[in-house]
Parts: structure tokens; C-alpha cells; sequence
């Protein structure tokens, strides 16, 4: 660990031996440590340097451990702060606990255990930076018409439909329902040489036929009944800009018949017209299909489909790019949050690591709404994990036995056996295996020595 990468990290401890021995081993650690032997040498240092982790004994003489604790709550909240004491009561650890310590530690603490706790403390003061970090971008893009992302397929998919976006090549863009096909649409018109020009979106499955050619291309006045007056449609309505034809594997065959005569003549004619009306489209399309696959089927014209798949892009699900969750989040709490007029400006660690995890099979577009549901639940500042859907917290563990044993498990076995699951997803994490489990870190802890499960 190079000097500007070590953590700097704040001891106090008026027990001269457990001060000397904790140093040693942070250092041993690769971690920078300042060590104080009084609460007053420590607030006083807390003044002169930024501190990614404070350690400090609970009872001290004049300024002791909730002192320091409060102080650095009311000054720099987002320091974690480990409490650790000769004096353990129960009662002492829920008082720093609910105070806004990170954890607690009786002393004679084990050098293991204390490796864990800074490990998880500064791992968590990690995270919060990076949110942070997340949210100033998100102030930054606010106001930007982008699509948001970090990850690289993403960028190098919009280098390429910049660079295809001064051309007027015919486009399709393919991807699952919610990966934000028409927001990449939109991103390819705003980028081009039509981006003056008008943008419409047309979803090509949702009307019958006859429906959909008059939206498409218009009718005139008498052409049907009920056809009162003369009515432009879509392509005319997006002279000189850009007709986003979405789910275009969903449109009739005679439909695409009639598409393909427009798009190979650059004129159309209205329903019940005879008249053809020159227009200047850009038509982008989009599937959640492989349109090869729609042409093999018969659902497709083969001719339209070499029409339209001039060039092709393909959005990655979600679940491919989980780096961009967290940017997401944070850029749909902030837009939620004006929406409903409501002051919701975090998410927590829990909540974000559930929402990292989950599979998405609705794309963008299921993040969104679960962002959404959360900020309307929330009640604070905080969107907390207790706000978005069951199914993001549901946890299923299965005890794994050999099929043919001779006696059935114990309850002991079976808790242990259940106990070291919970763990192993927690990647060794009792913090959150204890939260996983619904039972405090204490207890999990007992539990540990009862079941003889090593505890260091």
C-alpha cells in the first residue's frame, strides 16, 4: 500500500498497552495511524486531519469515547467510529450503537477480530465516499441530455452511434424490454444533423392495421367513417427529423409492405389518397426480437429487414453492466425526489448492495420503478432497504444433507449448517449476516460459541 493510498486512521486510548499493541497492529496492517492518549489530544487532532476511521476507548477520563463519538457525528458524519471498552455491558454498546457508532469491541479484544471490524468500518466509509462521488456526477449529467453510464461496452456503443449519427443510415437497435431503446434513439437524433428537427416515436404492435396506417402515413378527410377532416401522419410529422419505429418485428406483413414503398421512395401516400407527398425521414428501429430470427418465422419481410439493419446496436440487459446501477439509482432518486417534491437524498449501504445485486429482467426500466416506489415510502432522508420490493430482500437458504442418511439432522446441525450459509453470503461479513439472519451481532455471536464455530 503506497503512502497516498494508506487510510489514516485515529486511536485514542488512555491504556498505554492496549494503545501501543492496537498501533502495532494497524500499522502492521499498512494503515497510517495518529495514537492519542486522552479524548482532548484526540478531538484536537480531529481538527488538523482528515481521518478515514477513529478507534477510541468508551471511558476515559474528562473528554471520553461518546463524547469524541459526538463530536465527530455533529462535525464529520461520514467517518465510522469503533468503540472499544474494558467496561462491556449491553447497555453501554446499544447507547454508542444508537449514538452512530460503527461497532463495538470488549476488551480483551481479539487482534482478528479487530482486523475484521476496521476492515468493515473503512470498507463502509469507502462505499459512502463513492456515493458521494455519485451523486456530484449525477448533479453534473442532471441537466445534460446523455445517457447515463460508466461502463466501457456502454461507451464504446455510444462512440459508435455518434459516429454513425451524422450519416442518415438506416438503424436498428436491439435489446430486452427496458434496456432504453428509445432513449438511444433519441441520443443518435440529438447528435445528428436532424437534431433541429422533430423526433417521434411510433410503437409499431400497439394498433390494428388500418389504424396504424392512418397514424403512420395520414389520411385524408372521408377516407373512412369517422375520418372528418384531413390528418397528417407520423412521417409527416417528423419532416426533417427522426421516426423511431419501435417493436417493428410486431407490424402487420401488409403494414411492412407499405412501409418499405416509403422508405425506398422517399414519398408516401395517404390513407384514401392518390397523391404522393415527398417526405424527409430518418427512420430508426428497434426490436426486443432477433430480427433474423422474425424473417426465418414469416413475421418479417426479408427486403425490409436488409432496409432497415443498415448498421445494428445492441444494448446490453442491466444485469451485464452492474456498475452503472449505483449512477443510476442515484440519478433516478434525484429525479423522483423533484417530482414528488420530497427531500429523499441517500441510499443506504443495504438498500444499494440489494439493488447491485438483483437481475433486472425489466432493464432500466424495473430500476426505476423500484427507485420510485422507494422514494414515495421513504419517510426521511434515506432510501432504506425496508423501501423497495420484498423480492429484492428475499433471502432463500437451502440445507444441503446427503439423501440417504441413516437419522434425520438435528436442529442443531440444521442451525449450524444454516448459520454458515448465511455467512458464506455475506462473504464472511457478521455485520450483514447477522442483519440477514434478523438477529443482532450480539447474538450472532453467541450463537457462534455455542455452536463452536470459531469466532475469530
Amino acid at each position: 500500500m503506497n503512502d497516498e493510498a494508506k487510510h489514516q486512521v485515529l486511536l485514542i486510548d488512555d491504556e498505554l498497552i492496549a494503545l501501543t499493541n492496537l498501533t502495532t497492529v494497524l500499522e502492521r496492517e499498512g494503515y497510517r495511524v495518529t495514537a492519542c492518549k486522552t479524548g482532548e489530544e484526540g478531538v484536537a487532532a480531529l481538527q488538523s486531519t482528515a481521518f478515514d476511521l477513529v478507534l477510541t476507548d468508551l471511558r476515559m477520563p474528562g473528554i471520553d469515547g461518546m463524547d469524541v463519538l459526538r463530536h465527530i457525528r455533529e462535525t464529520m458524519p461520514e467517518v465510522p467510529v469503533i468503540m472499544i471498552t474494558g467496561h462491556a455491558t449491553l447497555d453501554s454498546a446499544v447507547d454508542a450503537m444508537k449514538a452512530g457508532a460503527y461497532h463495538y469491541i470488549a476488551k480483551p479484544f481479539r487482534l482478528a477480530e479487530v482486523r475484521e471490524v476496521v476492515r468493515g468500518a473503512l470498507e463502509l466509509r469507502r462505499i459512502k465516499r463513492e456515493n458521494q462521488e455519485l451523486k456530484l456526477r449525477v448533479e453534473h449529467l442532471s441537466n445534460q441530455t446523455t445517457i447515463i453510464t460508466q461502463d466501457l461496452g456502454m461507451q464504446r456503443l455510444l462512440e459508435t452511434a455518434r459516429q454513425i449519427a451524422s450519416t442518415d443510415t438506416s438503424v436498428v437497435i436491439h435489446g430486452e424490454s427496458g434496456t432504453g431503446k428509445e432513449l438511444l434513439a433519441r441520443f443518435i437524433h440529438q447528435n445528428s444533423l436532424r437534431s433541429k428537427g422533430p423526433f417521434v416515436a411510433f410503437n409499431c404492435g400497439a394498433l390494428h392495421e388500418e389504424i396504424a396506417a392512418s397514424e403512420l402515413f395520414g389520411h385524408e378527410k372521408g377516407a373512412f367513417t369517422g375520418a372528418n377532416a384531413t390528418k397528417i401522419g407520423l412521417f409527416e410529422a417528423a419532416e426533417g427529423g427522426t421516426l423511431f419505429l419501435d417493436e417493428v418485428a410486431e407490424m402487420p406483413l401488409l403494414m411492412q409492405v407499405k412501409l418499405l414503398r416509403v422508405l425506398q421512395e422517399r414519398e408516401l401516400m395517404r390513407v384514401g389518397s392518390v397523391h404522393p407527398i415527398p417526405v424527409d425521414v430518418r427512420v430508426i428501429a428497434a426490436s426486443n426480437r432477433d430480427l433474423k430470427a422474425a424473417v426465418a418465422d414469416g413475421q418479417m419481410r426479408n427486403d425490409l429487414y436488409f432496409r432497415l439493419n443498415v448498421m445494428t446496436l445492441t444494448l446490453p440487459p442491466l444485469r451485464e453492466r452492474r456498475d452503472d446501477i449505483p449512477l443510476l439509482a442515484y440519478y433516478l432518486l434525484r429525479k423522483f425526489s423533484a417530482m414528488m417534491d420530497r427531500d429523499v437524498q441517500e441510499i443506504s449501504t443495504e438498500g444499494m448492495r440489494r439493488l447491485v445485486e438483483y437481475d433486472y429482467p425489466g432493464n432500466v426500466r424495473e430500476l426505476s420503478n423500484f427507485i420510485e416506489r422507494g422514494v414515495a415510502l421513504a419517510q426521511g432522508r434515506t432510501l432504506d432497504i425496508e423501501h423497495l420490493p420484498q423480492s429484492l430482500g428475499a433471502l432463500t437458504v437451502r440445507v444441503f444433507k446427503p439423501e440417504m442418511a441413516a437419522t434425520p439432522t438435528t436442529l442443531e446441525e440444521q442451525e449450524t449448517e444454516h448459520i454458515l450459509a448465511v455467512l458464506k453470503m455475506a462473504d464472511g461479513n457478521r455485520t450483514q449476516a447477522a442483519k440477514m439472519l434478523g438477529i443482532d451481532r450480539v447474538s450472532l455471536w453467541r450463537k457462534l460459541k455455542k455452536l463452536g464455530i470459531d469466532t475469530k
